[in-house]
């Protein structure tokens, strides 16, 4: 009895908060148009409840001024003017092939015997030397003109392989050989001036 008093006292509240209506009483629902508001906050309220901040300056391209980096120490760039070198060559036969020299120039040459290094050697055999203005042409050598050098070194041509085959013989022959050469520096070029020249022409 309890159980059915209680139960009965909790419908009746029940029934007195809420209000209960048949389904052909209820009207349709309303459909609104208006256009939804972003987020949860409306703009309205969006703009009142948002914190305003001091608006920053603009950066103006006018204001800055690139200072120029000041060193204490100058540098001082010496120039040293060095001399210009000789505008000389000649044309010089040793060991039976020419060369074309000029001052301050290396060349290979055949091993030249009785020759050690740091020596000062003579080239006697110029076939032509020619300058900015002149020409001294040889018939065949010109006269009391020399080319001076210095000995560098005293060496040896790269290997050559020689070798030697006959078919049907089993002869087979493998040699090796280096040619010694030297090694020269040309320091000058003198005495050519008594001799006979012929002036440069431009073509």
């Amino acid at each position: 009895m309890a159980s059915s008093s209680a139960t009965l006292s909790l419908c009746s509240a029940f029934s007195a908060h809420c209000s209960i209506t048949p389904l052909r009483s209820l009207s349709k629902p309303s459909v609104s148009l208006a256009k939804p508001s972003i987020g949860f906050l409306s703009a309205s309220t969006a703009s009142t409840s948002r914190t305003a901040f001091p608006a920053a300056p603009k950066f103006s391209e006018s204001a800055v001024v690139a200072e120029p980096e000041t060193t204490d120490i100058e540098s001082v760039v010496v120039s040293e003017d060095k001399p210009k070198r000789e505008e000389i060559f000649a044309v010089v036969m040793v060991g039976g092939r020419q060369y074309i020299v000029f001052p301050g120039r290396y060349l290979y040459t055949q091993r030249l015997k009785d020759a050690n290094v740091d020596d000062q050697i003579v080239l006697n055999k110029v076939l032509l030397v020619g300058t900015k203005t002149h020409t001294y042409i040889g018939k065949p050598v010109v006269t009391n003109a020399t080319v001076h050098a210095v000995v560098e070194n005293q060496g040896l041509n790269d290997k050559v392989v020689v070798f030697k085959y006959k078919p049907k013989k089993k002869y087979r022959r493998n040699i090796g050989h280096r040619q010694p050469n030297t090694r020269i520096r040309i320091t000058g070029i003198t005495g050519y001036e008594e001799y006979p020249a012929s002036p440069n022409v431009a073509v």
